[in-house]
């Protein structure tokens, strides 16, 4: 079974930056799109952005594009999601998944979810 450890979290004033970090265990990370996704308080879990198996594809959700960046690195199992000119707007518990596809990740992720790692931006 894939375990998905988020990490890197933090508290920071608007326009700051974070760096988010999601290692995976297990063989099935590689052949998997993998995404960040995110909760606020009181509102549903969202799509953030998701990278391809690969590495060669990447998507991102309105909100983000411009500010954020997903990368992934195989050798390590791991998916980054770089976070520039943070907004209030973006605190909440941010959770990685896997996915089929980049097609469907953000409708349809797989699997189970890690712990998740709080981002706070104050203004």
């Amino acid at each position: 079974q894939v375990q998905l450890v988020e990490s890197g979290g933090g508290l920071v004033q608007a326009g700051a930056s974070l760096r988010l970090s999601c290692a995976a265990s297990g063989r099935a990370f590689v052949s998997f799109a993998m995404g960040w996704f995110r909760q606020a308080p009181g509102k549903e879990r969202e799509f953030v952005a998701a990278v391809s198996w690969s590495g060669g594809a990447t998507a991102y959700a309105d909100s983000v594009k411009g500010r954020f960046t997903i990368s992934r690195d195989s050798a390590k199992n791991t998916i980054y999601l770089q976070m520039n000119s943070l907004k209030p707007e973006d605190t909440a518990v941010y959770y990685c998944a896997r996915g089929r596809a980049i097609a469907t990740i953000a409708s349809n992720p797989v699997g189970s979810w890690g712990q998740g790692t709080q981002v706070t931006v104050s203004s």
